[in-house]
């Protein structure tokens, strides 16, 4: 047979085509010459000249390039839909994906790290780069996103001296520690590597929040001493763009409506650098009790849409059974007694990680009634009963309730206050004083309580398997005491198929599908209806639990259609 030479080594002329086949795919080819066999190793070739931007026009393998991007956050949306999801992206005409970190959902518990299932960020990364996308990553560790404390991990705030987003110890060991498990898995599919990541941003909008110099050169060579090599840059609104730069990596701009003077701004400070805009907000967040905020879209042409998931509005689901908040208290993780009310994140639960989500229940004796003050310290509303009466909300509009006197003077009678943890604000500079709960005293006829017994009830998992499975459920024909979980099944015929929940005469609280969270709902609004996706269901019965705080209408609908309220343009 014919051979010629490779790399010095003689080979058959069919094995020298396909090394350089391979060659030309991009591989590299391992020839082990003692042992004559071929291929023993195929790998990506490594790339050299990555995304630059040195003139002011990216270039991307010494190519021109231009970043056409859209965000997709593989933590929002279901695993099963990622590639619908990405394929609709590249329907867009776009070439480039972005997404945040999310560090409060990878480091749910100091030192416990998830990358898996829904949280598999290496997948996320494969099925980018199997789909041709390149990709920018955006890991934080503050991401703001509309995500609770901007993904930073609640239990930051155990330290009550804790100085978020600084170079303040307590912050920079636990983000060490986070870049330590995530960075090494980022490294491998940088373009340098052979993977689709072009440029990592070094933190989110730090110039609006800017309270220590020193900061972003930490994070950047936090960044860099673990092995990220591709093109940084930060993110910034226009007044950001003064203080959120850093040495080193390109500077982008945030806006709201296409303004040409914040390009030009951006121009002037960055002179013969690209200019990018990292975040072109399409849509706006709502408020409970407000209008829904929407933009109004031009139409483009755009080129053919993959097909539109099928929907289905499935039959009512009937609640069957009920079991009361006072009846599943001890499915909880043992009550805490304590002098002084504590809050949420430094409660002695989920390993001493404290309390995330979900509501805390604080009980305490009194003797009387009169008018009781939360002084400002409840977080965010409560629920308040007396001996499990409803009698009122505080909140922070409301801060002072009247508790009546019971019938026998001076009697004893415990005071429950179910408070609810809103979420945290994700912007701004208030996040060091995101703590939830009782964050201080309260007070009756000016006098501060004490002694209370505390339940934390973060609707997690295994709380509700536990509930769920418990023997204590009621018949609906037994009165009920709100606030309440309720069951029902809802039962789909045929290949599960998205849906959204409609729950017309409840009140306020929280809805489960087969253990995941769908949300909350409230009946003020905007929004009516809550997403349930097709992969979340399965064929037969589906089970349906509902914290309800205050009433019901004994059924679940189901629509195929999403009602986010009234709207205005923003």
């Amino acid at each position: 047979m014919e051979s010629s030479s490779v790399f010095g080594v003689r080979l058959p002329l069919k094995q020298r085509y396909f090394l350089l086949l391979c060659i030309a795919a991009g591989a590299i080819i391992t020839y082990h010459k003692f042992t004559r066999k071929y291929p023993v190793e195929i790998k990506r070739m490594s790339r050299v000249a990555g995304l630059t931007a040195n003139t002011s026009q990216f270039t991307l393998e010494g190519k021109p390039f231009r970043i056409l991007g859209g965000s997709i956050h593989y933590f929002r949306v279901p695993r099963a839909y990622w590639q619908d999801r990405l394929m609709k992206l590249k329907s867009c005409g776009l070439n480039t994906l972005t997404t945040y970190v999310p560090w409060n959902l990878h480091e749910p518990e100091q030192g416990v790290f998830n990358f898996e299932d829904q949280l598999d960020l290496e997948a996320f990364l494969h099925l980018a780069s199997s789909l041709g996308l390149w990709v920018i990553l955006r890991p934080g560790p503050y991401i703001c996103a509309e995500w609770d404390l901007g993904g930073l991990p609640s239990w930051l705030l155990r330290d009550r001296n804790m100085k978020l987003r600084t170079t303040y110890q307590g912050f920079t060991d636990a983000v060490n520690a986070f870049f330590d498990q995530l960075i090494k898995k980022v490294v491998p599919h940088q373009f340098s590597k052979g993977g689709p990541i072009i440029a990592v941003q070094v933190e989110n909008e730090y110039g609006s929040y800017a309270k220590d110099k020193e900061y972003m050169p930490f994070i950047k060579e936090a960044l860099l001493s673990r092995g990220i090599t591709e093109l940084l840059m930060t993110s910034d609104n226009k007044e950001g763009l003064k203080l959120g730069g850093v040495k080193g990596a390109l500077e982008t701009i945030n806006f709201q409506k296409l303004n040409l003077n914040d390009i030009k701004y951006l121009d002037e400070i960055q002179p013969q650098r690209p200019k990018m805009v990292m975040e072109y907000w399409s849509g706006w967040f709502d408020l409970w009790g407000n209008l829904h905020h929407v933009y109004t879209a031009e139409v483009h042409p755009l080129p053919e849409l993959p097909p539109l998931r099928e929907r289905r509005a499935y039959q009512p689901a009937v609640v069957q059974q009920h079991l009361s908040l006072w009846d599943i208290l001890h499915f909880t993780d043992k009550p805490l007694k304590s002098e002084k009310p504590i809050n949420m994140e430094n409660l002695p639960v989920n390993n001493n990680n404290g309390q995330s989500y979900g509501y805390t229940l604080y009980e305490t004796i009194i003797t009387r009634g009169g008018l009781l003050n939360s002084k400002n310290n409840i977080r965010d509303r409560a629920l308040v009963f007396v001996d499990k009466i409803f009698v009122g909300v505080l909140d922070y509009k409301t801060q002072e309730l009247a508790l009546p006197d019971g019938k026998v003077s001076h009697g004893r009678r415990t005071l429950g206050l179910l408070v609810e943890n809103c979420g945290r604000v994700n912007y701004g500079q208030t996040l060091d004083e995101q703590r939830k709960g009782l964050v201080g005293d309260i007070e009756l006829n000016k006098e501060v309580l004490r002694d209370f017994i505390i339940h934390s009830l973060d609707m997690k998992p295994g709380f509700l398997n536990r509930i769920e499975n418990s023997g204590h459920w009621k018949s609906m024909r037994e009165q009920q005491s709100f606030p309440t979980f309720f069951q029902a099944k809802l039962y789909v015929n045929g290949s599960p198929k998205d849906t959204f929940i409609k729950l017309p005469g409840w009140s306020k609280g929280v809805i489960f599908i087969n253990g995941k969270n769908l949300g909350r709902y409230w009946s003020i609004g905007p929004q009516q209806t809550l997403y349930v996706p097709g992969p979340w269901l399965h064929r037969g019965d589906n089970q349906v639990l509902l914290f309800e705080e205050q009433e019901t209408d004994g059924k679940v609908l189901f629509t195929t259609t999403p009602d986010y309220g009234m709207a205005v343009d923003v």
